[in-house]
């Protein structure tokens, strides 16, 4: 459809005006029929979250996330804007997106008054009609509904006069979608400024006899964890919205190692191929299921999906690093690589008070169960028994990030009964013709071993021999 430019040709176009909740609730049913994801990307919602926030959004409530961070809530709040139509007329030159049929603020009906059907009219794109805040103790109700502007008084206004506001970021996105972050940390004397957008839907500035009854989807997040050491919701604000939807980390292993190899910003370059296998995939979502269930981390402040994602790029920047300098062509990150992981996982927990300046301990104890708990899933535990009689009859393995990938072929050569391990780790025939991939394969079977007391293993660094235990 061409884009009507004046208030006449908006009547004859045929356009029908409809309130932001009634707009994103067809656009839903419409996804919805057609068998689309709301939002993509998000994973592990599909039975949990998402058929509540569908219901929300049916509904025609405003809602809040509660949750832990790291839980996809600011995710799921911007991808709501997916939902609004994608362009939107407005009264040319209003603030407040003002709605041609009905015009709310006294700028855009002196316009219509003035110059009725001959009225400019200027489309807003689904983008520009979003707005967010991340509350802070030292928001002010000027920040959110507004103020009076010194300026437009200086320019000869009087102070009853409306066009003297400065509108807030709340009016500024009428006919939007308005979040606010970390809504506990709002001051509870703001909140209470936000009670009549919620019920009323109106505004008021400074005692003046102004009303906007502004149309506005309105969406908070919080986490409940830090309602104590950081401020609460008020009881009449929790109160106004529709819906409370509770989020919560992946269940499954599989699924926080998807949410890995989807957020993770991992080395590219064109003469670089990087090929993380699942086995190694998998050990960096189990370290954060560990982290979670772990007597010595403080699970109040949660163990984020954000150390999951952090941990597999630290993972591959590990094994692009010992490329480079073993000069391969291809990266697959190994067990001995995984201590890469101690720096990025640190900064993103913290240990009980009790176990403070053991982070690093508590990590690669971690690491180790992780490792353990994967290759027990993971591999055949019946054609281990090859293995262990190459050992027990004098085998000596020296494994480590500076071993290259050729020497495992040699050993893949040499005991045989590696071969039907490694395909029980899902390789592959092209797998077992890569280097790189052998290496990563017997690695893991070596670390699994030792770690299952099958073989003993003297540590060196990033570094070890395998022999069989005495």
């Amino acid at each position: 459809m061409k884009q009507a430019t004046t208030l006449g040709r908006l009547k004859k176009s045929g356009w029908v005006s409809q309130t932001v909740k009634q707009e994103i609730r067809e656009n839903a049913v419409e996804r919805i029929k057609e068998g689309k994801d709301l939002f993509p990307g998000v994973i592990g919602y599909e039975e949990t979250v998402i058929p509540q926030l569908e219901n929300a959004l049916l509904a025609g409530h405003d809602f809040i996330f509660l949750g832990e961070r790291g839980q996809a809530k600011t995710r799921m709040i911007r991808g709501l804007v997916e939902l609004l139509d994608e362009w939107m007329p407005i009264v040319a030159g209003s603030e407040i997106n003002d709605d041609p049929y009905n015009p709310v603020s006294k700028y855009a009906i002196n316009l219509i008054e003035e110059k009725g059907d001959g009225t400019p009219i200027h489309w807003v794109h689904r983008s520009e009609r979003f707005g967010e805040k991340l509350a802070t103790p030292d928001t002010a109700i000027a920040d959110l509904i507004g103020e009076v502007d010194p300026i437009k008084v200086a320019e000869g206004r009087y102070l009853s006069d409306e066009l003297t506001l400065h509108y807030g970021l709340v009016p500024r996105t009428n006919r939007g979608i308005f979040a606010i972050n970390e809504l506990p940390d709002l001051s509870e004397r703001i909140q209470v400024g936000l009670l009549n957008v919620l019920e009323e839907r109106d505004v008021q500035v400074r005692g003046y006899k102004i009303r906007l009854p502004l149309d506005i989807l309105l969406v908070a997040s919080a986490n409940p964890e830090d309602y104590t050491n950081r401020g609460r919701i008020i009881t009449p604000l929790k109160d106004r919205f529709g819906s409370q939807l509770r989020t919560h980390y992946p269940f499954e292993i599989d699924l926080e190692a998807n949410i890995a190899v989807q957020e993770a910003a991992i080395f590219s370059k064109d003469d670089v191929a990087v090929v993380v296998p699942d086995f190694m995939s998998k050990i960096i979502a189990t370290v954060t299921h560990a982290a979670r269930e772990s007597a010595h981390i403080n699970q109040r402040s949660g163990v984020s999906v954000r150390v999951t994602v952090a941990n597999y790029e630290s993972l591959v920047a590990g094994a692009v690093r010992r490329t480079l300098l073993t000069n391969e062509g291809t990266v697959v990150p190994r067990v001995s690589d995984l201590s890469a992981l101690l720096a990025s996982t640190a900064g993103k927990i913290e240990v009980e008070s009790l176990d403070d300046g053991r982070e690093v301990e508590i990590i690669q104890y971690l690491i180790k169960q992780s490792v353990l708990e994967v290759f027990k899933t993971t591999a055949d535990q019946t054609l281990c028994s090859g293995i262990l009689q190459a050992f027990t009859d004098g085998a000596v393995i020296n494994a480590g990030d500076d071993i290259a990938s050729a020497t495992y072929m040699e050993w893949l050569d040499e005991i045989p009964s590696f071969l039907p391990l490694l395909k029980s780790l899902g390789l592959d025939e092209k797998d077992l013709e890569s280097p790189s991939m052998v290496a990563s394969g017997i690695e893991f079977i070596l670390e699994g071993l030792h770690l299952s007391k099958l073989l003993n293993k003297e540590a060196m660094g990033d570094s070890g021999v395998y022999r069989a235990r005495a």
